[in-house]
């Protein structure tokens, strides 16, 4: 099990005025490479957006040993019957929902493993909901509502680190027991609150000042592409770098399983699609059903007793 580490802060709050901290966040400050951005012609912008996102890479890079202990805390709390929470306001909160949608149709979990909540609620996602973030307390409700437990990792993104409902879901999350994280993209010395980890991704100035759309959601994006294909590949949902628990929702995901039952053995095109329906459309029993030759039930019933991990089966029978 991943030890908890504590992350905590030199800086106290101070009481000062939202004007007065938002002159000294990182993501506010004005880009001296795009001070003439409205001289520009398409070609120059293109130029420097570009220039400023590739910086993005590098800083995240930094962050990869606070990434993987984050990877492994997460992994260990779904093992132990917890979930995955984000919570976040405005371009933040999109990015969280939009990844844990993901994760279903991808990873065939359950759509309550993985959820985002944002400032605002579902309105939010489309149009912004003005004062939403503004208060902890709407933060407490949604991790109240949540029935979140000692069990439960709970991410904050929060491009400033200082949002008040990302700080008010991690403080409740806490006093309930749960894992704490905070991803931002500001220095870590800018950020006020104590949480189990902290990934802290300073991008600097974006392009346009204060558009945290732009670089700093990149970073919480390739973020969160990372943490929650880093805990499936941990929780056995990927064999070798191929996606064999994904849900046949549409006909694009049925046509990728059944090319995946073709990749992974020397099937034919209607020999897989016959091997998925025996399966039930579940592409890791039907690869176990075809390499070990067993049936459905018991290659379901060894995938459960190895925690849905095909490489674990496999292991086990050499």
């Amino acid at each position: 099990m991943v030890e908890r580490q504590k992350v905590s802060t030199k800086i106290a709050p101070d009481g000062r005025s939202l004007a007065d901290t938002l002159k000294e966040l990182a993501t506010e400050q004005r880009l001296q490479e795009s001070l003439h951005l409205d001289h520009a012609d398409a070609a120059e912008i293109v130029r420097i957006i570009n220039q400023e996102d590739a910086k993005v890479a590098y800083e995240v890079a930094k962050q990869q040993p606070q990434l993987a202990t984050l990877m492994e805390a997460t992994t260990t709390c779904l093992r132990g019957g917890g979930r995955l929470l984000y919570f976040g306001a405005g371009t933040s909160g999109r990015l969280g929902v939009l990844d844990a949608s993901e994760c279903p149709p991808t990873f065939g979990t359950e759509p309550s493993l993985v959820q985002g909540f944002i400032a605002g609620g579902r309105e939010a996602m489309f149009r912004a909901q003005e004062g939403a973030e503004d208060l902890e307390s709407n933060g407490q409700r949604d991790v109240m509502n949540a029935g979140v437990d000692q069990r439960d990792m709970i991410v904050g993104l929060a491009a400033s680190g200082r949002t008040p409902y990302v700080h008010g879901a991690l403080k409740q999350a806490a006093l309930l027991g749960a894992s704490t994280a905070l991803i931002c993209t500001v220095p870590a010395s800018q950020v006020v609150l104590s949480v189990d980890h902290l990934i802290a991704v300073p991008v600097g100035p974006e392009v346009l000042a204060g558009s945290t759309r732009m670089k700093s959601a990149t970073a919480q994006k390739m973020i969160l592409n990372i943490l929650s294909t880093g805990v499936m590949v941990l929780l056995g949902k990927v064999y070798e770098n191929v996606m064999v628990d994904l849900q046949l929702t549409n006909q694009k995901l049925h046509e990728r399983a059944k090319r995946t039952v073709q990749m992974l053995t020397d099937l034919s095109e209607e020999e897989a699609e016959k091997l998925l329906h025996q399966a039930g459309g579940h592409v890791k029993t039907a690869l176990l059903m075809e390499w070990t030759g067993s049936d459905e039930k018991t290659c379901k019933s060894m995938l459960e007793r190895n925690g849905g991990s095909i490489r674990k089966v496999l292991d086990q029978m050499h």
